[in-house]
């Protein structure tokens, strides 16, 4: 008796799939939005130990494997924001499922793609899918989990499941592109997609539509447009030259774009990103850290992707390995931060992670062709470690600035901001080491650049943060 009261409180009666609103249902629809977010960041990563096998099968130089990295980012972090507006008019359920389907589909596309500039544009889908999947699965987790103490424990395994890819992603894609291929990285996602696909068609309950919410498509268009004419303007200008015609002509372009999308977020009715967050003034803050710091982190993770693969000369499997210890170090980094922030405040836990990676730069200045992997794990696991020390904070306080109801639209923020951070990272950085027989001056150069960032990122919030932060 209590066996079959069990199996029809969680299941149909006749598929045998679990009834929307039962607590297996919501045990895994949190799955299938792991599953979501979890995809998404082994893809930032996994892409990376890559590169060298890319380069070699598809041709081209250092400017063609910035685009395969910045092609993705630039439209996550262009698209965020909308794909939240756009789940909340149609629903995150379709949307997410859609952001799956996309993501799979252009993964598959990834695999097959036959040249550099194939790759490059599924990677731009892939992108996109990214950018729906993110924000849609916290809103249908925020919709299965109306319980804010039981909310934030799914939050907790929807953001250690993506840590835990993010960690993932250089081991298995190293493993997989030994015993396969470099194909294989993107083949991965299928599995991963279809079981998604099906927990959430089964499980996942649809939010409520609000029609009334509109797209903000003319500032869409001119966000994408900006940041793609920065990003190519600074990855070309590496390998054109910075007076090429067609890299003045393209930051000429992002200046107009961008001041045609400040221009219309101003004016909109519901605009993509209001403005008016920006007169909070720890919002304002804590949105250039995030920018500022993922700037010099995913900039020097490009760069030293291809210096244990170019220069080094070791293999994506070996590659995969030695990244594994500096992204393991972020989840530990992430539970000692709320205990840190609650001994000494959030904001100066954000200036002590951004002086422990900056001083792990500092510490890489010396690094030179054939130097020892052990020689610089110490510095590479501050550097990842510090990262793993700001963020929690730099989150928490960012959703503190703004009023409750407008947390969901901070966030967004975050996230693009921070995407656009990596973008310009992997472009700017990738510039400086595209010159043939001149890459260590560059990543010397990357070094201090991400130090200077990084200390510029700890002064903004310690210098301009109100004493109570």
């Amino acid at each position: 008796m209590r066996a079959s009261t069990i199996k029809n409180e969680s299941f149909d009666d006749g598929a045998g799939a679990p009834r929307a609103g039962s607590r297996l249902a919501t045990s895994l629809t949190l799955a299938a939005m792991s599953l979501g977010y979890g995809v998404v960041q082994l893809d930032v990563t996994i892409v990376n130990t890559a590169l060298g096998a890319m380069g070699r099968t598809l041709g081209g130089g250092v400017a063609e494997l910035q685009w395969v990295v910045s092609a993705y980012t630039i439209a996550f972090a262009a698209f965020i924001l909308t794909a939240g507006a756009l789940g909340d008019r149609i629903g995150a359920k379709r949307i997410f499922m859609a952001g799956f389907a996309i993501f799979t589909a252009a993964s598959l596309a990834c695999a097959l793609a036959p040249n550099a500039a194939v790759l490059i544009a599924a990677r731009l889908v892939q992108g996109l899918a990214a950018a729906i999947l993110v924000p849609n699965s916290l809103a249908l987790l925020s919709h299965a989990y109306p319980d804010d103490r039981e909310r934030g424990r799914a939050v907790a395994v929807w953001a250690a499941g993506a840590s835990l890819a993010l960690t993932a992603g250089p081991f298995v894609g190293g493993a997989l592109i030994t015993l396969v291929g470099w194909r294989a990285i993107f083949l991965v996602n299928l599995p991963i997609g279809l079981a998604g696909l099906w927990l959430s068609w089964r499980c996942a309950s649809e939010t409520t539509q609000a029609r009334s919410r509109e797209i903000d498509l003319p500032g869409q268009l001119a966000a994408i447009g900006a940041l793609g004419a920065l990003a190519g303007a600074i990855i070309e200008g590496g390998s054109l030259g910075w007076e090429h015609p067609a890299v003045i002509a393209a930051f000429v372009g992002a200046a107009i774009l961008g001041a045609l999308f400040v221009w219309r977020e101003s004016r909109a009715v519901q605009p993509m990103l209001p403005l008016s967050l920006f007169g909070h003034r720890l919002f304002a803050l804590t949105s250039l850290v995030g920018l500022l710091v993922n700037i010099a982190i995913y900039g020097l993770i490009f760069v030293l992707s291809l210096y244990f693969q170019r220069i080094n000369g070791l293999s994506a499997w070996w590659t995969g390995l030695a990244f594994v210890p500096m992204m393991g170090a972020v989840l530990p980094f992430n539970l000692l931060a709320p205990r840190l922030a609650e001994h000494i405040g959030p904001c100066p836990t954000i200036v002590v992670g951004a002086c422990v990676s900056a001083l792990g730069c500092l510490g890489l200045l010396w690094i030179e062709a054939g130097t020892s992997y052990w020689a610089i794990l110490a510095q590479m696991i501050a550097i990842s470690g510090g990262l793993g020390l700001l963020v929690p904070p730099l989150t928490s306080t960012l959703l503190g600035s703004v009023e409750k109801a407008r947390s969901g639209i901070a966030a967004g923020v975050l996230n693009a901001t921070r995407q656009s951070g990596s973008v310009l990272g992997v472009a700017l950085f990738g510039s400086l080491v595209a010159s043939e027989g001149a890459f260590v001056t560059g990543m010397h150069l990357s070094l201090i650049l991400s130090a200077a960032v990084l200390l510029l990122a700890a002064a903004v919030i310690g210098l301009g943060a109100p004493a109570r932060g």
